[in-house]
């Protein structure tokens, strides 16, 4: 059965979930700007059409292509990472190769106490330069857990990009380097292309800097698995690891989208490419750099897809809208009388064709506004408005140097959902973001804290007092792909 596959920690990976076309690995890791007059150097000459009936990409290429940049991600993963507590050794204490064992573990050392090189990993992507002073997109994918992130554009200059931000809900992630007068893109709209229109991917899959492949939009906000904010643009356009985080062109040399998956079942493309839309993702870099963070609505409510046979039980002429399973108690939807069983038809005059429509819809009104939503009740239409809440319960402190807390260990984290913690098996805090002494002893993003010290964790502020009266270093045990490991940390 094709899966969508994910691709950012592995070149070549077996069908398995969600796939981000492009963290291309190596080394074993698991892994608006002045115009230039070049909108009729992009276009097909009218020759090269009537020759071939295909549009004729190079003056696009040419003139857009130094604003694409390859993207280098490094993540060292330090010799106090990969230090294991002795219970974590293959064999119990009363096991007859118990001392065999113990000569090369030590103290719960794999390297028997003696000091190791650090391990290193390196992931390769895309990205483009959206301002002339440094401003860099890619996906979130592409520089997740990095130590050291670096740029190289077409005329071979090479920076040290530093991570404004990232949001994985949409995988979109800013990069800062300092230089000036550099080569951007436009920025097109989204909502002006169609299906069956020729787009145009650069990028470096594989590694193969400035490659240029072509194909044309399949179709449009195309909703995924587990991907419930961003309606993607689907297209036919090769897509490998490494292009991810390159940009998405239409034929007027416009950026449209960011190439961020494929759906595959051998790990390479398929004819079938995703790209996140560029009005989603420059709202998220206008957030990212404003605030170093993104808040969305939410209104509280659990959803299903509106079939015929429901369509028709609720006296619907067509089955349309996201139908309301449930309705969270004392949440926004409860307090402005949402039920259970209510179908939201549409959101401030946009139509929820199905229900995965929804919570993008939600998502991008900002906390604290009104969406007045157009409800299918009892057999007729109704108007119900609703105060947006946000995610921010959710949401904990940036990993800022001035804080005191969580800013001395260096993460980013919230609380498991009650999903996650389901999935998890075990209760913690998640890692969404990491850096500082954390990130040098090998603490990744996605990774949950389950303990400090020996000390259960099951809030943010209880970590925060924890690493407060920490003195000097602390121990976190970590949960990663189903193991627990401890990871000492040196705050000095």
């Amino acid at each position: 059965m094709t899966k969508i596959q994910t691709i950012k920690r592995s070149a070549v990976a077996a069908a398995v979930a969600v796939s981000l076309a492009a963290g291309y690995a190596l080394g074993g890791r698991h892994d608006a700007p002045p115009m230039v007059p070049a909108v009729q150097a992009a276009m097909m000459p009218a020759e090269a059409a009537a020759k071939t009936g295909i549009p004729d990409f190079s003056g696009l290429a040419e003139t857009y292509g130094p604003a694409v940049v390859n993207i280098s991600a490094k993540h060292v993963v330090t010799t106090a990472a990969r230090r294991q507590m002795p219970r974590q050794m293959p064999v119990d204490p009363d096991d007859p190769f118990y001392q065999f064992f113990k000569h090369f573990y030590g103290d719960g050392q794999p390297d028997g106490g003696m000091q190791a090189p650090d391990r290193a990993s390196m992931s390769l992507g895309s990205g483009f330069i959206v301002s002339r002073d440094g401003y860099i997109l890619t996906n979130a994918h592409v520089v997740d857990g990095a130590n050291v992130v670096s740029v190289k554009l077409t005329d071979k200059r090479e920076y040290r990009a530093k991570v404004v931000g990232v949001d994985k809900q949409t995988d979109v992630a800013v990069l800062k380097i300092e230089a000036k007068d550099l080569p951007t893109v436009r920025i097109g709209d989204p909502s002006k292309s169609k299906p069956g229109q020729w787009v145009v991917a650069i990028g470096s899959p594989y590694g193969f800097t400035d490659t240029v492949t072509s194909g044309i939009i399949s179709a449009k906000a195309r909703s995924l698995p587990d991907e419930t904010y961003v309606p993607f643009i689907q297209t036919d356009v090769p897509v490998n690891p490494g292009n991810s985080g390159g940009p998405l062109f239409n034929l007027d040399g416009e950026v449209i989208g960011i190439n961020s998956m494929i759906y595959s079942q051998t790990g390479g493309f398929q004819g079938l490419s995703f790209a996140v839309p560029i009005d989603v993702a420059m709202k998220v870099k206008d957030e990212l750099v404003r605030t170093g963070h993104v808040e969305r609505g939410r209104i509280g409510v659990a959803i299903q897809e509106v079939n015929q046979a429901l369509a028709k039980s609720f006296g619907m002429s067509k089955p349309e809208g996201a139908l309301v399973a449930s309705v969270e108690r004392d949440g926004p939807a409860a307090r402005a009388g949402l039920k259970a069983g209510d179908v939201i038809l549409s959101v401030n005059g946009h139509a929820v064709d199905e229900s995965a429509a929804l919570p993008a819809e939600i998502a991008n009104i900002a906390p604290g506004q009104t969406a007045k939503l157009d409800v299918w009740r009892a057999g007729r239409r109704q108007s119900v408005d609703v105060k947006v809440g946000s995610f921010a319960d959710k949401k904990v402190a940036e990993a800022r140097q001035d804080d005191t807390g969580q800013g001395k260990l260096g993460v980013a984290v919230r609380q498991l959902t009650p999903d996650e913690r389901r999935m998890a098996g075990t209760n913690g805090l998640l890692v969404e973001q990491v850096a500082g002494p954390a990130a040098n002893a090998g603490v990744q993003p996605g990774d949950v804290i389950v303990a400090v010290n020996g000390e259960a964790v099951t809030s943010v502020d209880q970590l925060k007092r924890d690493v407060a009266r920490a003195d000097g270093s602390l121990a976190l045990l970590v949960e990663r792909n189903d193991t627990q490991i401890f990871v000492p940390v040196d705050l000095g």
